[in-house]
């Protein structure tokens, strides 16, 4: 029975899916095999993965130099309780990861994701200030601010219909609007006066990335972090987007002369092979755990913390993404971003277009604010679908987020796309 009944059918019979109302959902898109920016389903059909599934692959789908790698550590050591054990694959990735990351990181510790990392950083903000006697709890974040979706990581997010449900179980958390020329003074100001009563501040540097790829300037950031440097506040980059390269600088932060004290790290990690999270910290928050207090140790961990074959993954993605091909790529896309941006900016159906770095945001004009639900939506997804691209709409806006092997030739593909898109919708 099971071979008569198409894998999609399968699936739909067991499985429940993320973000996806299951009432009214068509039947998921069955991709068999993966090969550079494409995903094929179980007819041959080809998907150009223009938002490197859900912005996780970095160096195109099976690349050969991951899965080598990951084969490799799977004959090796596949898994290791990580209390009080170790192994090369970890050690060298953190290694690896200090080199790049903002010179004031020191420490790095494991996890399973960028939701993960997300609540292990608030976890060291609100430990640090207890381990100190402080009394500093109140987290600041971002108007339309996504760091994920378990408990901690909701509650920094903005309230919205993502949140709806568990708003009564969340943590109070005081937003503020992205910075800019007309606000900046107005942000320090509220900065200096609340100073004593907040811990920490929560961002996602130069991008909102759920929130309908909203971009920021970095010099007003930077002007914000100093002030937050200034007054105590202990500072977190979620980078789990905006990590290895997709600003075009290989961190968000290196963008700024102020650096956070914490950053979250994961999707590009492992080159999109795996689930592997990040959470890094100055040695000043490490060394406010350091006790002879039990009860001042970091009690955080997970079954698969630092796994071996998610840590030879991220060091094989690590190796692509610090060579010149890969960086030249970055360059490339930016540029060819840029240059489209500049010849649609000025189309009648667009309500603004976004790009920083190698990622670009396209909003249709619909007369209402950016929703998440607009009906729009629907309408550019299937259409994109039906070109053989992924373009997964915020609402009403597009963009695109590609693996740096794209080629000139697929992105003239994409964007021509767009343009037609823009004819008919």
């Amino acid at each position: 029975m099971e071979e008569k009944r198409s894998l999609s059918e399968r699936d739909q019979a067991i499985i429940w899916h993320p973000y996806t109302q299951m009432k009214t959902a068509g039947l998921p898109i069955p991709i068999v095999r993966g090969e550079g920016v494409y995903l094929i389903d179980e007819n041959g059909k080809k998907y150009l993965d223009a938002v490197s599934s859900w912005w996780v692959n970095l160096h195109g789908h099976s690349h050969p130099h991951i899965a080598k790698k990951v084969a490799e550590q799977a004959s090796i050591l596949e898994h290791a309780i990580f209390a009080g054990f170790t192994h090369p694959p970890a050690v060298e990735l953190a290694e690896g990861l200090l080199k790049i990351l903002p010179p004031n990181q020191a420490k790095i510790f494991y996890s399973d994701n960028g939701s993960t990392a997300v609540e292990v950083a608030l976890k060291m903000c609100f430990q640090y200030r207890s381990n100190k006697n402080q009394s500093r709890n109140k987290v600041l974040a971002f108007q339309h601010s996504y760091h994920g979706d378990t408990f901690g990581a909701m509650a920094v997010s903005a309230r919205s219909a993502f949140t709806a449900a568990f708003e009564s179980l969340l943590f109070d958390v005081e937003y503020i609007e992205t910075p800019h020329a007309g606000n900046i003074e107005k942000l320090k100001a509220y900065l200096r006066e609340n100073a004593a009563d907040i811990s920490s501040f929560i961002y996602e540097p130069l991008i909102q990335g759920s929130g309908g790829m909203l971009m920021y300037e970095a010099k007003w950031l930077d002007q914000l972090l100093g002030i937050c440097r200034e007054l105590g506040i202990l500072t977190i980059a979620d980078e789990v987007m905006t990590g290895f390269g997709r600003t075009g600088k290989l961190f968000a932060s290196d963008y700024m002369e102020h650096q956070p004290d914490i950053v979250c790290l994961s999707k590009g990690l492992t080159g999109g092979t795996m689930a592997l999270g990040v959470t890094s910290a100055t040695q000043e928050i490490f060394d406010a755990f350091l006790s002879d207090d039990k009860l001042k140790t970091l009690f955080h961990g997970h079954s698969f913390t630092a796994n071996p074959i998610a840590c030879a993954a991220a060091l094989a993605s690590l190796d692509l993404t610090l060579s010149k091909e890969t960086q030249d790529n970055i360059q490339r896309i930016c540029a060819r971003h840029a240059a489209f941006a500049l010849h649609i900016q000025n189309n009648p159906k667009l309500k603004a277009v976004r790009q920083t770095g190698t990622i670009i945001a396209f909003e249709w004009e619909t007369g209402d604010d950016t929703s998440y639900f607009s009906s729009l939506r629907d309408n550019l997804y299937q259409f994109f679908l039906k070109e053989g691209i992924i373009l997964r709409p915020l609402g009403n806006i597009i963009y695109i987020l590609p693996p740096y092997c794209i080629s000139d030739a697929e992105l003239d593909y994409i964007y021509a796309k767009i343009e037609q898109a823009l004819d008919i919708f």
